[in-house]
């Protein structure tokens, strides 16, 4: 027999990966997230500290503090998304309240008033790094390309699949042979399986098993009208554990060990339907082909930071955040139902719905480092203004075990590149009122900004001190275009998405 029969279904493992750049980025990357503070500032904090989001960019700020503090903050995000495909446009917006932030930091002064290091601080903070809670819709009529050429494009790579593994045996359902395909073959297979057991492929008239694998499409030429729809949820979560002192209230020295969570799911549904005139020989004439990834894992890192006091006004800082090292997984779930006809009748639709997800062999990912410098001026106790600058080298980013992914990892290496990123924030206090802006830019990992474009991002918000109890509010917002390819391989036509952030924030702190 081709396979063994399993006696009961389970989940497998592909030997073969199916990451995408985009993947990686996609936890590489930080939004402006945390304390409406520091949102308000566009987190230009990293010679400030004395925020409880400020130990994300200097772990060295908790040692500013005085007193013991705790707070939380809750967000509204709000993102639009215009794209265009082909010449059409379609405005997908989207709403969502997350806990975006609680954490606390306690203050022990020393008490030793021989000793230079005046006191010592320890903090635990969580953040929502990233809300992925988003969906892009895209709509347009494409001249030139099926999405026949996605599952030709695996059916006929490295000389080409045979059509012997793609065709069902006796008494053998298609979850079998999609789950025996992935397992034996990898990810490349189970797509060429899928194209061809939905009869949008098939085997070329000369086709020849020993020297001439090759497979043709059943979509005839024409316009095809195409409407692809991405759903994301989820998050990416961090909790920092912190540690810091002082050195005669003039330097600050920090640590933080960073635990980091990874629950993501995308779901993405894509239609064709084709114009062309019908003929007597059965043709494709629309399909849907629906697919669902779901990311899960956890990962560590690391972070040093100092503060200098180096005159009443001026402070000086520098940050060093390691590389994340991520250890995750995936499951993909996949659906193909595909519509042929003729001049004479209509076909029931052809289903492929393996009933169980693949899932991949777990992998690693390495994020880039990150170095900041930062500096800040202070108004005496009217206000501030703060600068930050960061720089991380995207290529250096890597997937493993890098024998399974050489070739991605060789794409990042080439197609990323080093970025820098400013962040610039301003404070003035009016008695108890606080009011706060600021602005940033943010280089785009790829060397081809026709991909991802620079973002730019501006921030406002104000704030009241109570006393032992503060309140502060936030508005931030930031642009950035993109391309977005509905599939990586073979049908790579994708739309340009023009995206606008907006995040509301809203802070309650306290003094312990």
């Amino acid at each position: 027999m081709k396979k063994l029969i399993l006696s009961f279904l389970v989940f497998t493992s592909s030997l073969l990966q199916a990451q995408e750049i985009s993947e990686a980025l996609r936890y590489a990357q930080d939004n402006l997230n945390g304390t409406a503070r520091f949102s308000a500032m566009s987190g230009a904090f990293g010679a400030l500290g004395g925020d409880l989001s400020s130990l994300n960019v200097n772990p060295a700020g908790s040692a500013i503090f005085n007193n013991n503090q705790a707070g939380g903050t809750l967000s509204n995000f709000n993102n639009k998304n215009n794209s265009t495909y082909f010449g059409d446009s379609f405005i997908q917006k989207n709403n969502a309240f997350d806990l975006n932030q609680a954490g606390a930091v306690f203050v022990f002064k020393n008490t030793n008033s021989n000793s230079d290091w005046k006191k010592f601080s320890l903090g635990i903070n969580y953040e929502n790094k990233n809300n992925f809670d988003n969906k892009v819709v895209s709509v347009g009529t494409n001249t030139n390309n099926s999405i026949d050429q996605y599952f030709l494009h695996y059916a006929n790579a490295n000389g080409g699949i045979s059509v012997t593994n793609l065709q069902l045996q006796e008494n053998e359902t298609k979850t079998e042979l999609y789950d025996f395909l992935g397992s034996n073959y990898g990810f490349g297979a189970q797509q060429a399986f899928l194209g061809y057991q939905g009869y949008v492929i098939d085997k070329a008239a000369n086709y020849n098993e020993s020297n001439n694998r090759q497979y043709v499409s059943l979509v005839p030429d024409g316009d095809y009208f195409h409407e692809n729809e991405l759903i994301s949820s989820g998050y990416n979560g961090k909790i920092t554990f912190n540690g810091a002192s002082s050195y005669k209230d003039i330097l600050f020295l920090g640590l933080n060990l960073n635990v980091h969570f990874i629950d993501y799911t995308q779901s993405s549904s894509f239609y064709e339907e084709n114009n062309a005139p019908l003929t007597p020989d059965y043709t494709v004439s629309r399909l849907r082909f629906d697919n669902e990834l779901y990311t899960f894992g956890n990962g560590f890192s690391f972070q040093l930071g100092a503060i200098v006091k180096a005159t009443k006004e001026i402070r000086l800082g520098f940050g060093y955040e390691s590389p994340t090292y991520y250890n995750l997984n995936d499951r993909l779930s996949q659906r193909l139902n595909v519509i042929s006809e003729n001049n004479i009748e209509e076909l029931p639709i052809d289903s492929v719905e393996p009933q169980f997800p693949t899932i991949f062999q777990p992998y690693s990912l390495q994020t880039p480092a990150k170095i900041t410098g930062s500096f800040a001026y202070i108004f005496g106790k009217t206000g501030l203004i703060s600068l930050d600058y960061a720089l991380r080298n995207y290529s250096n980013m890597n997937f493993k075990p890098n024998n399974d992914f050489n070739s991605i990892n060789d794409a990042m290496a080439n197609l990323l590149d080093n970025t820098g990123e400013l962040r610039i924030g301003g404070e003035y206090k009016i008695k108890q009122w606080s009011l706060r802006g600021g602005y940033r830019f943010e280089q785009s990992p790829y060397k081809n900004k026709s991909t991802m474009g620079d973002l730019r991002g501006y921030s406002g918000g104000l704030g009241y001190n109570f006393g032992s109890t503060k309140l502060d509010l936030s508005y931030s917002t930031s642009k950035r275009d993109s391309f977005q390819g509905f599939f990586s391989q073979g049908f790579t036509d994708g739309s340009r998405v023009n995206t606008q952030n907006n995040n509301v924030s809203l802070t309650l702190l306290f003094e312990l």
